[in-house]
């Protein structure tokens, strides 16, 4: 099945106002930049997204959060981006933030079919015991907090230990950027880019992959692909020039030492 598409407008055209979104990208390592402008470009809007963080203010999902076309986030951490504080602490962005790891495995739940799962992380913390500001009011007030979480004892090793017990997340598309990928949606990751998009593409009802070098079927050795095709919906084969384009999210230089 060829699951490639003529253009990022196409691709997410049918995305909906008010949809869920998993989005992949570690920082601003391979994150959807193509898709994510296509989605800006369409006008959608009251969005709920899942990603790792989000972007920052002039790039990536910066770009959504400055036209205020994002309601809701569930990240792991705020990051480089100014505007996104900004809309949390000022009471107008829902965000639930969520240990880093914990929401990688609650994608990958999401995208396995598994309803939710026990983690030692976040035990004796307002993680499980409920209380962390969602929303603000517009005088710095708690509008929405997060409930508790049920948590159970279990034996491990013959010692009993506290798990809280997190659910799974799906999305009704995802979003993801792959440096290879086949017509059938194979995909390569490379480096951090595997870190999320995978779990991203998995977790979402129906998931699109831009990628930097579009190959034909077969091509890819079977044991070289990170993300099988059968979790990918559509492709967008990028120009070089969509490729070539990636920002750094922190530059960091060292003065070598005069000689």
């Amino acid at each position: 099945m060829d699951k490639v598409v003529r253009s990022a407008v196409e691709a997410v055209s049918d995305i909906p106002d008010g949809a869920t979104l998993a989005v992949g990208g570690f920082g601003l390592c391979g994150i959807p930049s193509v898709l994510i402008r296509a989605l800006l470009d369409s006008g959608v809007k009251d969005l709920e997204v899942v990603s790792n963080n989000c972007g920052v203010d002039d790039w990536g999902l910066g770009l959504l959060l400055q036209e205020r076309r994002v309601r809701r986030v569930v990240a792991s951490y705020v990051g480089e981006n100014k505007e996104f504080a900004r809309q949390y602490l000022a009471g107008e962005l829902e965000v639930e933030l969520t240990p880093q790891g914990t929401l990688a495995e609650r994608l990958r739940a999401g995208g396995s079919g598994i309803a939710a799962f026990y983690t030692r992380t976040g035990v004796g913390t307002q993680v499980a015991e409920g209380g962390l500001p969602w929303r603000y009011d517009a005088d710095g007030g708690v509008a929405v907090a997060s409930p508790p979480k049920p948590v159970e004892t279990f034996v491990i090793r013959g010692e009993p230990q506290e798990f809280v017990r997190e659910e799974a997340i799906t999305a009704d598309f995802s979003l993801v950027r792959a440096a290879v990928g086949d017509r059938a949606g194979n995909l390569v990751f490379r480096s951090s880019a595997r870190n999320f998009n995978p779990l991203c593409a998995a977790a979402g009802r129906v998931a699109v992959a831009e990628v930097e070098r579009l190959l034909d079927v077969g091509d890819l050795d079977p044991d070289a692909i990170h993300l099988p095709g059968i979790f990918v919906d559509r492709v967008v084969e990028l120009t070089p020039e969509q490729a070539a384009e990636k920002r750094i999210e922190r530059r960091t230089l060292r003065v070598g030492s005069a000689s």
